[in-house]
């Protein structure tokens, strides 16, 4: 998997994050969203746009914390909408992934930590 795999189905994008993630990509994690996407964290911190997502992943990359996947609930489709939730061990993640032109598919909405 590099970071030029495209999410062909919505719980992709939640693989893909950690993957790209523990492999500190962060051209990786920033190509899993729309060009003006909008991402809730840290928690308290709204980021919009390819630019800030990056930098918020930059910040947590240089942490070097190893993420583990959590538990991916079926994604919940409404045409070229999906909710895509992970349940992790004290928290819970949250996203809104649209489906591309080109049938992929990429987050517009993430909110990472839902419950503290």
């Amino acid at each position: 998997m590099t970071s030029k795999t495209v999410a062909t189905e919505p719980n992709d994008l939640g693989r893909y994050f950690i993957e790209r993630a523990n492999a500190r990509d962060v051209d990786g994690l920033v190509a899993l969203y729309e060009p003006n996407a909008v991402l809730a964290f840290p928690p308290g911190n709204l980021a919009t746009g390819h630019a800030e997502i990056r930098k918020v992943y930059e910040q947590f990359l240089a942490s070097e914390r190893v993420l583990s996947p959590g538990r991916q609930h079926p994604a919940l489709v409404s045409g070229d909408l999906a909710l895509t939730v992970t349940s992790l061990p004290n928290e819970m993640t949250v996203e809104i992934a649209r489906r591309q032109p080109d049938g992929t598919w990429l987050w517009v909405v993430d909110q990472p930590v839902l419950v503290p």
